[in-house]
């Protein structure tokens, strides 16, 4: 019998599993597409608003070999222009509602969708009418700086952290998506917000699809949505992570 890794529905949100399936199924494709084969998604057996039961994997540490093998496959991936920004339907990240729409603007769909949306969901009022200024101030130049620095939408996992690649000694495997079309470096950004994937990812990353010049200025500006969710899920311990990445925002528009 073949064995199966069964993942219980235990965020209070009833499509989240569901959700969590289609961002599945949407990566396997994009790498199927991508003519990607060492980089691979556990298939889904069966899903439904209680469980989500799939492929299990033996999970090892990462090698160097392996962590080449994933950043190869991500570049190969995202290098795939899609027709426009965002998603079809709202998802998840983590536990965290995921307003998604259809967008022309990368930048536009970035500064209200992410950090707006965020931001709104900040519970103290003080907190909120703080970020809330820098964004009505700065978000339009934000977004429309963003749009000159993305050369099309791809397909991004959307939470890209180490937790979220597996490896089982041959083959790194993605899990656990937040997908939507947008700026690729999205994902890059949210590897190395806790740490990093190592310096062979990197080079496998950029030998095939290099990263901008202005990486590490966007890199700023895509964490500060993931520290605002983690903010919000988790309190005050992520609160100075949400204030460096407004800063920079301030900074870079002139504020």
């Amino acid at each position: 019998m073949t064995s199966i890794f069964t993942k219980q529905n235990t965020t209070g949100h009833p499509d989240a599993l569901i959700c969590e399936a289609e961002g599945l199924e949407s990566l396997r494709t994009a790498l199927l597409e991508a003519g990607v084969s060492d980089l691979r998604v556990p298939e889904v057996h069966r899903v439904d608003e209680t469980v989500l039961e799939m492929a299990p994997i033996d999970c090892v540490a990462a090698t160097e070999r392996t962590l080449d093998m994933l950043g190869e496959g991500l570049a190969l991936m995202h290098k795939i222009a899609r027709p426009q920004y965002g998603w079809s339907r709202d998802n998840y990240i983590g536990l965290s509602p995921q307003p998604n729409r259809w967008s022309s603007s990368w930048g536009d769909f970035f500064v209200r969708d992410r950090l707006g949306y965020q931001v709104s969901r900040i519970r103290d009022s003080s907190i909120r009418s703080s970020f809330g200024g820098i964004l009505d101030n700065h978000g339009p130049d934000l977004a429309s700086w963003l749009d000159r620095h993305c050369e099309h939408p791809s397909l991004v996992h959307g939470d890209l952290w180490s937790g979220n690649a597996l490896f089982d000694g041959a083959t790194p495997w993605l899990i656990d998506p937040a997908v939507y079309y947008g700026d690729r470096e999205v994902d890059l950004a949210m590897t190395e917000m806790f740490g990093g994937f190592g310096a062979a990812f990197y080079e496998a990353y950029d030998r095939m699809y290099a990263r901008s010049a202005v990486y590490e200025q966007k890199r700023d500006i895509y964490n500060l949505y993931h520290f605002l969710n983690h903010y919000n899920l988790f309190g005050g311990s992520y609160l100075d992570g949400c204030q460096r990445g407004f800063a920079v925002v301030r900074r870079m528009m002139g504020g």
